[in-house]
């Protein structure tokens, strides 16, 4: 039975290991849609997210399996419901990834884009590899240290609506551009949000404690 559960918990890291790698993808390239107003590259990542759909209700049915047939305990079991969330996650951060690419497209093209959202999306960045490298390590001091740049990425989103809604109420012309560019800074807020979700099941993985709403 041990032997058995090993390998599928390795083939589940494997299975776990391809889609983190192609979320973690999924934002700088996002942001790169925008930067040069790239409607092909918005369409290329929208139909990625298809295929990162399907990876995650194979993860999902691959980790309901592994608690069906060997009835995992300790370390295992808390693996198996972190992965089962933290899936969820992963592909909630796709479809983020695909908004921000949808809204960057759909800005004009001569239209500048009132805040710097290429540095506030290599904070994102940082957050989601940090993350995923956490899970991957099992590394909670890493998974900490996201959830301490999570402030500093809600008050850059914070400067933005307060930015956007100077700009609206000067104006009449652009507002459609500048209503994509919140949008953007929004989702990339809610990529952050949802990097620190992944961070905090690592320290539940690694060290068996919750520390959601500041429980800890």
């Amino acid at each position: 039975m041990t032997m058995h559960i090993r390998k599928a918990m390795d083939d589940l890291q494997k299975m776990f290991l391809e889609l983190a790698t192609i979320v973690e993808e999924s934002v700088p390239r996002a942001i790169k849609a925008i930067q040069k107003r790239d409607k092909v590259l918005a369409d290329i990542i929208r139909k990625e997210d298809n295929k990162i759909d399907k990876l995650e209700v194979e993860l999902e049915e691959e980790c309901l399996k592994i608690m069906a047939l060997y009835q995992p305990v300790a370390v295992d079991l808390r693996v198996l419901v972190a992965v089962l969330k933290i899936n969820n996650d992963m592909e909630r951060i796709a479809d983020l990834a695909s908004n921000i690419a949808k809204a960057g497209s759909a800005i004009s093209p001569e239209f500048k884009i009132p805040f710097d959202y290429v540095s506030m999306s290599s904070k994102v960045e940082d957050m989601l590899r940090l993350s995923l490298n956490a899970i991957v390590e099992l590394d909670p001091f890493q998974a900490r240290k996201v959830c301490s740049l999570d402030d500093e990425v809600d008050t850059l989103k914070d400067n933005v609506l307060s930015l956007i809604s100077e700009e609206l109420s000067k104006t009449n012309s652009n507002i459609n551009d500048l209503l994509f560019s919140l949008n953007i800074a929004r989702h990339l807020e809610r990529i952050a949000d949802l990097a620190t979700n992944i961070a905090e099941e690592v320290v539940y993985i690694a060290e068996g404690k919750i520390i959601r709403h500041g429980l800890e």
